[in-house]
C-alpha cells in the first residue's frame, strides 16, 4: 500500500501545495517541485482508537498515532532567482484523526475520507540549500523554525485534506463543514505562582509578571501580562 500512498502525497504535492505556494507571494510565481520521493519507508501506526458514542450513523472517527521517519528526496526551485533547495529525510509523530464519511450502500461503501491533526505535530526536516532558499526576496524574513511551524499549521485542524471516494460526494461541504458549536475558553486565574524575579544575584526572591498561552488546534490565544503578582486575575475570554 505504501508505493499507493506516496503517489497521493506526490499528487497532492504538485496538485495543491505548489499552486498554494506560487500564489502566496509574486517572488514566488516560479516555484516548482522538481523531484518528489518519499521513500521506501512507510509510516508506522502504533495506535488506533475508533470513536463510538455521540458519533453519527453516517460515518466513523478514528485517531491514529502515527510515526513516520523517512529518508526521502524532495528538491525544489525557484526559478526566476536561480535558487535551488531540498529535504533529505522528514520526521512526523502526532496523532492524526481519519474521518470516514458518508457511509454509503454502494461499494467501495465510504464516500470520502478527511485527515487532520487536533494539535501541532512534532516535526522534524533535514534540509539541503535552505540559507539559498531564505534569500529570497519575500522569505528573508523566514526562519527554519517558522518555516517549520508554517507546514505544522496547514496539517492541524481546521484545515484538513479531504478525498473523495466516489463522484457524488459533496466535497466542499467535507472540506468545511458547518460548525456544530463554539468554544468559549474563560481564563480566570492562578494562585500561588512561583517568583522568577529575583535581587542580590538570587538571594533575595521577588515576584513575576505572570502571563498564559492558549493552544487550540492552530490558534494561539495570550493573555495580558499582569505584572508583579503572584496570584494574577485574567477573567479574560477567548472564542
Amino acid at each position: 500500500m505504501w508505493p499507493f500512498i506516496c503517489q497521493f502525497i506526490e499528487k497532492l504535492f504538485r496538485e495543491t501545495i505548489e499552486p498554494a505556494v506560487r500564489g502566496a507571494n509574486n517572488h514566488l510565481s516560479t516555484f516548482s517541485f522538481t523531484k518528489i520521493d518519499i521513500g521506501h519507508q512507510p509510516l508506522r501506526i502504533n495506535g488506533v482508537k475508533v470513536y463510538t458514542e455521540n458519533v453519527d450513523k453516517r460515518q466513523i472517527i478514528l485517531d491514529l498515532q502515527i510515526s513516520f521517519v523517512g529518508n526521502c528526496e524532495i528538491d525544489l526551485e525557484i526559478k526566476r532567482y536561480f535558487c535551488r533547495a531540498g529535504v533529505k529525510s522528514i520526521q512526523i509523530h502526532g496523532t492524526m484523526r481519519v474521518i470516514l464519511e458518508p457511509l454509503i450502500g454502494d461499494m467501495p461503501l465510504i464516500g470520502a475520507l478527511s485527515l487532520f491533526f487536533l494539535r501541532k505535530p512534532l516535526l522534524e526536516i533535514n534540509w539541503t540549500g535552505l540559507t539559498n532558499l531564505l534569500d529570497v526576496p519575500g522569505l528573508n524574513g523566514l526562519s527554519d523554525t517558522i518555516i517549520l511551524d508554517i507546514i505544522s499549521n496547514y496539517l492541524v485542524l481546521p484545515n484538513r485534506i479531504t478525498v473523495p471516494l466516489v463522484s457524488e460526494v459533496q466535497i466542499a461541504q467535507l472540506r468545511f463543514p458547518i460548525p456544530k458549536g463554539v468554544l468559549r475558553i474563560h481564563f480566570i486565574e492562578a494562585q500561588d505562582l512561583e517568583g522568577k524575579d529575583t535581587y542580590l544575584k538570587g538571594i533575595v526572591k521577588g515576584k513575576s509578571d505572570p502571563y498564559g498561552i492558549i493552544r487550540v488546534g492552530n490558534q494561539i490565544f495570550q493573555s495580558k501580562v499582569i505584572k508583579e503578582n503572584l496570584n494574577p486575575k485574567w477573567n479574560e475570554v477567548y472564542e
